[in-house]
């Protein structure tokens, strides 16, 4: 599934809530942390895409069947045409942005960029493991256990 998105920043809002309408079929129940985070995921992807390229870009959503979902990988992707590559930056407490990949850092269970054409392609993955229980949460890196039970707020 792809969703082409405009250099503008009403996009994110829109990558948002189409990403949202895509779990309902994917056995992802939009309540549980892992669709919290993989909203959290795109509106940062996106935001980033849209904020430092000023270029078109494409999402790429690669969500489970329904039968497989309790073992699943989900695969976010941008796709932009800027040849500049995503740097992380350091910020200090004051600052109102530059965390963006710390947080894809800190709540993917994998991420990466590659050059593509004229362009580049930043992606990002987070496991789904069958849970045996309910005191078990969904497999994942640490911080993404530790975002259990926070709403993100839909724009």
């Amino acid at each position: 599934m792809q969703l082409e998105i405009r250099p503008d920043p009403a996009e994110v809002g829109r990558a948002r809530r189409w990403a949202r309408s895509r779990l309902a079929g994917s056995g992802i129940r939009a309540d549980e942390p892992l669709a919290e985070i993989l909203i959290l995921l795109v509106s940062e992807l996106v935001t980033n895409a849209v904020v430092h390229t000023g270029c078109p870009a494409v999402l790429r959503l690669s969500l489970p069947d329904a039968e497989a979902a309790e073992e699943a990988i989900v695969r976010l992707e941008v796709a932009d045409r800027s040849d500049r590559a995503p740097v992380p930056r350091c910020v200090d407490g004051e600052s109102t942005g530059g965390r963006g990949l710390a947080l894809v850092d800190g709540l993917a269970d994998r991420w990466g960029w590659s050059a593509e054409g004229v362009g580049k392609r930043i992606w990002c993955e987070l496991d789904r493991c069958a849970q045996e229980s309910d005191a078990e949460r969904p497999c994942g890196s640490g911080a993404a256990a530790a975002y259990d039970g926070l709403a993100f707020e839909a724009v």
